[in-house]
């Protein structure tokens, strides 16, 4: 079967992945409202396309804390992604790499900060869980500085970790074959099976819940590298994040895995914007399948876009071929859309090629149409 979306891969990693792991990536929190409307919020946004432009010359390029990348399209930190494919990160990377994008690498990789910077060259961002012992977190944010990696993405939404009730129904744990990389050589690398799941116990076991605000200004003195705190979906915390000396915001809600009934992010990200006012970049995570939804998040303000899940679907099924692919489908449907739009660059991509209120009375005057 010939793939032409990006969320036709979910089924095939359906097929092919074991249950807890499949469960693991695919689901969300609680009644996973969140999830859903991740997704079905992009639906609800509709186009006020141009027409008559010359789009011959479509430049879909960028710049990202002062790194050139072919798009705006990243790749965000998922965990354990030698659960989806042997190679795991080792793909991942070298696939952003060939398409001439930044990849996220989360804390608990299945491959070192070392081992995918052996990868080859390419611009890596570095996903940070700050852990109660805090010598654990500076040695990791050294070797992650030491090995090339260009910026810190805090993590800011899991002082604990959300309740996924697939995980604890299938009493997920890191099959024994794989380790926690970036935690190998101080014991934290394994996780204990446990009567729940065995993520949420290690997470309650080791992640500081006393995570604030003054722990961005204790990595600034330890790092001089640029912190994105990722996870900010209001106004008052993009405002904080500003003050705080935050190089970037990323509009999460962690894949709808923390809390659930919180908007989607696409929902929240103008509020973000306004509230950051221009002084630093604001990124968007979260339901973004579609080269469409790269445009929407664009008009409404975001910089940028990271995507998730369909990374690590798309590696279970092909592997690093089907990374690449991923991220040639959504660049070609981004580039297609920004024709048909009447843009021909990333800063004619503005607010007025959306409607103006899809959710009020315009989108309803549509629907009766």
């Amino acid at each position: 079967m010939e793939i032409t979306n990006v969320n036709e891969y979910e089924a095939i990693a359906k097929q092919k992945l074991p249950k807890m792991v499949y469960d693991y990536y695919a689901s969300g929190a609680e009644d996973q409202w969140t999830l859903a409307e991740n997704r079905n919020a992009f639906s609800r946004i509709l186009f006020r396309p141009r027409i008559l432009i010359d789009v011959t010359n479509i430049d879909m390029t960028t710049t990202i804390l002062g790194f050139k990348i072919s798009m705006p399209i990243m790749i965000a930190p998922t965990a354990m992604q030698k659960m989806a494919h042997p190679e795991g990160e080792y793909a991942t990377a070298r696939a952003a790499s060939a398409a001439g994008t930044i990849m996220t690498l989360s804390s608990w990789a299945t491959s070192s900060v070392e081992e995918v910077a052996s990868t080859g060259p390419g611009i890596r961002f570095f996903q940070l869980y700050v852990y109660k012992d805090r010598n654990v977190v500076a040695q990791l944010v050294r070797r992650a500085e030491r090995a090339g990696f260009k910026a810190i993405a805090l993590t800011v939404d899991t002082p604990r970790l959300g309740r996924r009730e697939a995980d604890i129904k299938n009493r997920f744990v890191l099959p024994p074959f794989l380790t926690l990389k970036n935690f190998e050589g101080i014991d934290l690398g394994k996780m204990d099976k446990a009567n729940d799941s065995g993520l949420s116990s290690y997470v309650a076991g080791q992640i500081d819940r006393s995570l604030s605000w003054k722990d961005v200004a204790w990595l600034q003195t330890i790092t001089s590298l640029p912190i994105l705190v990722k996870g900010v979906i209001t106004a008052e915390d993009a405002r904080l994040a500003v003050q705080h000396g935050a190089a970037g915001i990323i509009v999460s809600n962690h894949g709808a895995r923390q809390l659930d009934y919180v908007p989607a992010t696409i929902m929240a990200l103008e509020e973000v914007v306004k509230a950051a006012q221009g002084r630093i970049p604001v990124f968007l995570d979260g339901g973004v399948r579609r080269g469409t939804d790269v445009f929407k998040a664009l008009a409404l303000g975001a910089a940028g876009v990271f995507i998730g899940r369909p990374v690590v679907f798309s590696l279970a099924a092909e592997g690093e071929a089907g990374v690449k692919k991923v991220l040639q489908m959504m660049r070609d449907e981004f580039e297609l859309t920004m024709a048909l739009s009447g843009c021909r660059s990333l800063k004619e991509i503005s607010r007025s090629h959306i409607a103006a209120d899809w959710d009020g009375p315009s989108s309803r005057a549509v629907a009766r149409l």
